[in-house]
């Protein structure tokens, strides 16, 4: 077991992809595997726009995990250039790994699921993660869909899970350890990701407006980071909330401004405990129309 190893015994390092279609649980995952949130998580689909580095060390060995965006398989009228800006991120991501975890949620198999799944060269070890288990009335309709799964992509391995079981989530580890290989680690023994607080602000900002607004808010909208300044144990942090259109602003503000102030004050608390101090937080609200299709402007908000 991973928690187990001895310190003195050769390093390992690998960096582990997830990937699968929009909303399968891959965020959820991330923030079991690392044990602290810093992938945003919600039920609105395509929340993950970036690729965020997950770090947990355990004896000798560490794991770099890359939580990618959902895969694209559909081009949406005027948010085309983000769409191709994600799946990029997702391709990119692929080539660079040692090891990639494919999420399906168990028991199903879409055509969404299955364009994803055409991406993963068939070289490259691959494991299964036949995510919300907890789901499955009758685990033993599982074996043949597992049976089917595996005449579609040749895995090098299958877990049947649930990423909110920690159970479950200890048992991933010591499945893909020996896919590490056996070299120095990337990053400090404590670290917990390669992003830096300013971009966990915008994230955690962006997760509290699409859980606030719910289905009322197009996914067009993202969150700039205007101000960020660190004062002792203090972060006075000002940001903007990009929306496209006027009638989304007021959606976003709601009556009397009190979903604006709700959203500000569920992202400070989440912020307080990720950074350990106090934090000042000001949010607004500006419309910019278009800027999802926009390469110019993705590339100013920090699209990569």
């Amino acid at each position: 077991m991973a928690t187990d190893s001895d310190p003195s015994s050769p390093t390992r390092c690998g960096l582990i992809a997830i990937v699968g279609r929009p909303n399968v649980g891959k965020s959820t995952l991330l923030n079991a595997l690392v044990g602290q949130k810093i992938s945003i998580t919600s039920r609105k689909a395509q929340t993950t726009r970036h690729r965020i580095t997950g770090v947990r060390t355990l004896g000798a060995s560490q794991f770099v995990f890359v939580d990618t965006p959902g895969f694209q398989t559909r081009e949406v009228r005027g948010r085309t250039a983000l769409n191709r800006n994600l799946n990029r991120t997702v391709t990119s991501v692929i080539g660079d790994v040692d090891l990639v975890m494919f999420m399906v949620e168990a028991g199903r198999f879409s055509d969404d699921d299955a364009k994803v799944l055409a991406l993963l060269p068939p070289d490259m070890p691959t494991v299964l993660l036949a995510n919300k288990l907890d789901a499955v009335a009758r685990r033993a309709e599982l074996m043949p869909w597992l049976q089917s799964m595996q005449q579609r992509h040749p895995f090098a391995e299958f877990v049947p899970m649930s990423a909110t079981a920690p159970a479950d989530v200890e048992r991933l580890f010591r499945i893909i350890e020996p896919y590490l290989p056996q070299q120095p680690w990337l990053h400090e023994q404590d670290a917990l990701t390669d992003r830096s607080e300013r971009f966990l602000a915008a994230e955690l900002i962006r997760e509290k407006l699409f859980r606030l607004t719910g289905d009322e808010l197009p996914y067009s909208a993202t969150v700039v980071i205007d101000k960020f300044e660190i004062d002792g144990a203090l972060r006075r942090i000002a940001a903007t909330i990009i929306v496209e259109r006027e009638a989304h602003k007021g959606m976003v503000i709601g009556e009397g401004g009190e979903r604006l102030k709700r959203i500000g004050s569920e992202a400070r608390q989440d912020l307080e405990r990720l950074v350990e101090g106090k934090v000042f937080l000001e949010l607004w609200v500006k419309v910019r129309s278009g800027w999802a299709d926009s390469e110019a402007h993705l590339r100013s908000y920090g699209y990569e």
